[in-house]
Formats: C-alpha cells, sequence, structure tokens
C-alpha cells in the first residue's frame, strides 16, 4: 500500500528534524556540526506554520473525493476549478500557495486516488515516535541501535503480507489515530525548544561514531552511464567518500 511504503521513507526523512540528528550528521565540508543558533531558528521559523502542511496535505484527498463523487453531468473544466478552490478555501483557509490542480498525483492516472496514504503515512510516523519515545525516554531514537531491528520485524519484513493498519496497531499497541501528530502540533514552541535542546546537547556530548557502516546490501552511484561508486569496491563508506569527492569536484567550484 501507498501508506506502508511512505512510512518507510517518511520515517527516515522525520530524523532529518531532529536536533540530535543534526547535531550528530548536519556538517560544512570543514566538518563542523550545525550549531545550535541554526537549528533553534529552524524550528522559531517552521514550527509556527507546520499546521498549514497538515491542510495541504489533506486537501488533496478531500479534493480527489469531491471530484470523483461529482456527478458526470456536472463534470466541466469550469466546475473542477471551482470544486478546487471551494477545498482550499474550506480546509486551507484560502487559496493555496500551491494550487490544487498542481499537485502531479491528481493529473496522472497511476497516482490518482493516491494522495491519502501520505497522510495516513505520516499519522504512523508520528505515532511510531511517540512509542519509541515511551520506551526509550533516555535514548531516544537517533542512533538507538534497537530502533532498526524493530522496525525491520514490525514493518519491513510483514510486507504487504499483511494490512498496514494491523501492523500500524501491532507495533504502537494502539489502533492508528492522528493523536501523536495533533498531540505535537499542538505543543508549546518554548517546550519543543527545550526538548530538543536538551537532545542536541546529548548528542553533541556522545562519543563519536567511527564503526563502519554494513548495510548487507550492494549500492551503486551513478551518473548516466557513469559509475561513480560501488560499495563493493571497498565498502559503503569509502563509496560515499568517492561520491563527496565527485559532487565536490564537479559543482562546488561553481558555487
Amino acid at each position: 500500500s501507498v501508506a506502508y511504503a511512505e512510512t518507510q521513507s517518511m520515517t527516515l526523512d522525520s530524523l532529518c528534524d531532529d536536533a540530535a540528528w543534526l547535531a550528530r550528521y548536519a556538517k560544512n565540508q570543514s566538518g563542523e556540526r550545525m550549531p545550535w543558533s541554526l537549528v533553534q531558528e529552524a524550528i522559531d521559523q517552521k514550527r509556527p506554520y507546520a499546521s498549514f502542511m497538515v491542510r495541504a496535505m489533506l486537501a488533496v484527498p478531500f479534493f480527489e473525493k469531491a471530484l470523483y463523487e461529482l456527478p458526470e453531468d456536472q463534470l466541466t473544466a469550469e466546475k473542477v476549478l471551482e470544486l478546487a478552490d471551494e477545498v482550499e478555501n474550506d480546509i486551507q483557509g484560502g487559496l493555496s500557495a500551491r494550487p490544487l490542480l498542481s499537485v502531479p498525483h491528481i493529473l496522472s492516472d497511476e497516482a490518482s486516488a493516491y494522495y491519502h496514504g501520505y497522510v495516513l503515512a505520516e499519522m504512523a510516523v508520528h505515532q511510531n515516535r511517540e512509542y519509541f519515545m515511551k520506551k526509550f525516554p533516555d535514548q531516544g531514537i537517533v542512533d538507538n541501535p534497537e530502533v532498526g531491528p524493530m522496525l525491520t520485524k514490525g514493518y519491513w519484513n510483514p510486507g504487504n503480507a499483511e494490512m498496514f493498519l494491523d501492523l500500524v496497531e501491532r507495533f504502537t499497541g494502539e489502533p492508528l489515530s492522528c493523536k501523536a501528530w495533533v498531540k505535537e502540533l499542538s505543543t508549546p514552541i518554548d517546550e519543543v525548544i527545550a526538548s530538543e535542546k536538551k537532545d542536541y546537547d546529548a548528542a553533541v556530548a556522545a562519543p563519536e561514531r567511527d564503526d563502519p557502516v554494513e548495510l548487507n546490501m550492494q549500492m551503486r552511484l551513478v551518473h548516466g552511464d557513469e559509475t561513480i561508486a560501488d560499495s563493493n569496491d571497498g565498502g559503503f563508506d569509502a563509496a560515499c567518500e568517492k561520491f563527496k569527492s565527485w559532487v565536490n569536484a564537479k559543482y562546488s567550484s561553481k558555487m
């Protein structure tokens, strides 16, 4: 299912906003970590508008539902445009900076009636994260060696052999809901900053990881017909270094 597939990618996406992850891995070319001041600035600038993202995400499936329920004799270009404006006004509180009819999923037959999967996946991501934070209040999620195996056993191994909703409930102990997502959106920004600062400081204080990455897979980084790096030639870390050098040589001098 779309929701199942997107839960995997969006779980990884969610880590990139964590202060703990940024402290550990967001570094410049000199190896300097992202300073807390920039992390806090990002929270200050983005957090107050998080609910707008939710509304924009919800608007797409609500528009699709309304569109596919439209009687055929009303299915005109003018009516479709009018319907899109109505949904934007009802859900987003006004016309969207990203018009609904610019969302490619709506216009592509293989991705139509598809977008609600992102909403379900985002709900699952927040519910999973809340579960992990309750289970590991001191360790958290970033660089916690128990998180990966748990996700693998609970989600990735079953694949599409089991229903998405069943996987979420079995993993977290609760049926899929928006409670964790709404709770996060409702948390006052000063509490968010205090919590993230604590995680940032803990990540900075933790020993740097120097163990080699082993994914038990082959990773090939290619550009057209050019193979930039292959993990079979020296391992994952060596492939990343080759790719970094390639990017720097090809693009850094032009920036």
